[in-house]
């Protein structure tokens, strides 16, 4: 016997609609740094930005706004390492996001080291030698020691650009970021140990005991652990 009644049909549940997780490497380095990242690609999109060569006489403003046409899915989280976090602090100037994380970086220009501020009044910054990044392929084979090596390979594998006008550029806007208080809702996480950005002149961080300012390699395991918690929910109240 059929029956008349309407039947009933399940609606199937809603799918989570992946978080987009834009990452910005360090000044010259390209996105292998984050090589040894596990997210879960069920809950995060996974999109990787590299550096671009400056313009002459471009300004940092300038330069970010290149970056808005890659910049595909709404609402993204911005992950930056280093320079890469000032860079994301200003996209995030520029368009609508869900959070903006940096990390081995800086907030605003008055957690710039002494040294650094030193450097720029002095103007310091002009006499550096950056020409040797084009010769940091082999410094792995001279006869230095083990640690120098070790960092030699390093700079090797995840350095990508080596041009003197880039590097040249790149040191005159970091020093010169005019940047005065930080965003809101920013997730700030730093080495305890970062000699680049020491965490004496650092505010409202979450530490990584023991972290350098090459730890998104070192401590890629804490990376795994936690930041998928922060890329979700931003920094916890107990923290």
């Amino acid at each position: 016997m059929l029956n008349d009644s309407p039947t009933s049909v399940e609606t199937p549940p809603a799918v989570k609609q992946k978080i987009p997780v834009y990452f910005m490497p360090g000044m010259a380095a390209s996105p292998a740094i984050f090589e040894y990242l596990q997210l879960d690609e069920h809950r995060f999109k996974l999109v990787y930005l590299s550096w671009k060569m400056p313009e002459m006489g471009e300004t940092l403003k300038h330069y970010v706004k290149r970056y808005l046409p890659e910049i595909k899915h709404e609402q993204p989280v911005l992950i930056g390492v280093s320079f890469g976090g000032i860079i994301v602090q200003e996209l995030a100037q520029l368009l609508a996001v869900r959070r903006v994380i940096i990390i081995s970086s800086i907030k605003t220009h008055l957690e710039m080291p002494r040294r650094l501020r030193w450097a720029k009044s002095m103007r310091l910054y002009k006499l550096l030698p950056t020409q040797w990044a084009q010769k940091i392929e082999n410094l792995s084979d001279w006869p230095v020691g083990s640690y120098t090596r070790k960092r030699a390979k390093w700079y090797k594998k995840y350095l990508s650009v080596h041009q003197k006008e880039y590097l040249d550029w790149s040191l005159e806007q970091i020093l010169h970021w005019k940047q005065e208080k930080p965003l809101p809702g920013l997730v700030h996480i730093h080495g305890t140990e970062d000699p680049i950005f020491p965490v004496k002149y650092i505010q409202n961080y979450i530490p990584v005991q023991g972290g350098t300012h090459a730890m998104i390699i070192e401590r890629f395991r804490w990376f795994n652990e936690h930041l998928p918690a922060y890329i979700e929910q931003g920094v916890l109240v107990d923290e």
